[in-house]
């Protein structure tokens, strides 16, 4: 081609979108002349025709999808890990850690694990209902190993992914199999328990559980409300430690709680997440379900094992659906298979063999009930110790009981969405927005400094 290279464009036609901008070039029939130094020349032919040429850049078929907000819960470690500040404090997620704020893994667990590795265990699939060994001892562990509904075979229980994969399958089975029915749910209540409904195609409302004036239980509230449900509604109770308020119902309110239920035909479905980790023993933290479950009640029963036995990324628990009869508790457990089976298919096996080999060894199962006793005693010890902290402080006389009052990991202060934004913005001090705190994360050497920090959040933030 002699000195250079001649390129034509006889037609093209191709889109430019700049966000909301769409232009379009009209040129005539042009030539591109590439010169051997690099240069080029742009020259325009001598013809009539026009050609319309629209430069493009493809727009993501996903444009439309927004962003989503941060988890509330899961969001506060990430606000935490941010901060560079040295006092800061994580009292955001309820996991358990040392006096030195330290994770940690439990002695029988890391036990348990070597057996596995000296065994010599494989990693091949699950059944779909999980581990026989697992789900046995987790049935015995909620409702006690003599417990008639177990030995007449009225309990289906399926491995589930921890808590909140339990408390899915039971969501599906709801929705599947109870059409129309409405879940019952506590004011307020862990933030994932609405999400997990709503996915389901569950549809919820709420009953009356807080009352701020007291910091306490709204009893009377909570009544009229189970009451007032219609008749056959799935009513979401906590076993245990009530997230986020750490306010159970007394003995005696279980039964009036229990007598309304069985009166309005309700089927009750509990949250167990603490079981042995509230009050340090396994027996009492299930007293609740148990107490349903003699008086010959239907009941659903979701469990985690993350708390208990720290086991939070093994994402290990269990739905159990205890049934009036052997038969009718074949048919729900075939049908959670089922449900299970397009969800996730089958569970992990690392953590299902964790719990059974503790639960099936009478050596590894008392160190763990050892274990569980000191974990709650430290939390309990933190707790005496900032009710102690902010009573010394607080010269307002404002009672603050209601600390020693609560049960569990957490505590709800009583702090408005302000006042716990002043506690992370002035203090470093990370927590929910509805004014939770996980004592869980809290040493005995951070109680004066929290202690200072909730007063001052309290009096002098509207």
């Amino acid at each position: 081609m002699g000195s250079s290279s001649v390129f034509s464009v006889a037609s093209a036609s191709l889109s430019l979108h700049d966000t909301n901008i769409k232009k379009k070039l009209n040129f005539g029939t042009n030539a591109f002349r590439f010169n051997k130094d690099g240069t080029n020349t742009f020259s325009n032919f001598k013809s009539s025709r026009r050609i319309s040429m629209a430069v493009a850049v493809n727009v993501s078929r996903f444009e439309g999808i927004p962003m989503a907000p941060p988890d509330p819960i899961l969001g506060v470690s990430e606000a935490f890990k941010a901060d560079t500040n040295a006092v800061k404090l994580n009292l955001g997620v309820g996991a358990y850690r040392t006096e030195e704020l330290q994770p940690y893994v439990l002695n029988v667990v890391k036990k348990a694990e070597n057996l596995m590795l000296e065994r010599g265990e494989n990693k091949e699939y699950l059944p779909i209902e999980g581990l026989a060994a697992f789900n046995k001892a987790t049935a015995e562990l909620l409702l006690g190993a003599d417990n008639p509904a177990i030995k007449q075979q009225r309990v289906a229980t399926v491995q589930g992914l921890s808590g909140t994969g339990s408390l899915r399958l039971g969501a599906a089975l709801i929705q599947r199999y109870f059409p129309g029915a409405k879940v019952l749910i506590s004011n307020p209540t862990w933030g994932n328990h609405k999400n997990i409904f709503n996915d389901a195609g569950v549809p919820w409302s709420e009953y009356r559980y807080y009352d701020p004036k007291t910091v306490g239980l709204d009893f009377e509230g909570m009544i009229e409300d189970i009451k007032s449900a219609p008749e056959g509604t799935f009513v979401l109770l906590h076993g245990c430690a009530h997230n986020p308020t750490g306010i159970d119902p007394t003995p005696q309110q279980w039964e009036k709680i229990a007598d309304l239920i069985q009166q309005k035909n309700h089927i009750p479905f509990f949250d167990v997440a603490y079981q042995g980790f509230a009050s340090g023993s396994l027996d009492e933290d299930a007293a609740s379900v148990r107490l349903f479950v003699a008086r010959g009640m239907e009941v659903l029963v979701a469990q985690s094992y993350s708390k208990n036995l720290g086991l939070y990324a093994e994402r290990v628990g269990a739905i159990n659906v205890i049934s009036s009869s052997p038969e009718s508790a074949t048919r729900v457990k075939s049908q959670l298979k089922r449900l299970a089976r397009p969800m996730y298919s089958n569970p992990p096996v690392h953590g299902a063999r964790i719990v059974a080999n503790i639960v099936g060894d009478p050596v590894l199962f008392g160190e763990w009930k050892a274990e569980m006793e000191m974990m709650a005693g430290r939390i309990k010890t933190v707790r005496q110790e900032l009710y102690d902290s902010i009573s010394s402080k607080d010269k307002s006389g404002k009672d603050w009981s209601f600390i020693l009052k609560q049960i569990g990991m957490f505590s709800f202060t009583g702090l408005n969405k302000n006042q716990s934004d002043n506690m992370t913005n002035k203090w470093h001090i990370y927590m929910t927005k509805d004014g939770r705190i996980s004592l869980a994360g809290l040493s005995l050497a951070k109680c004066e400094y929290l202690a200072d920090a909730i007063i001052d959040s309290y009096h002098n933030v509207s």
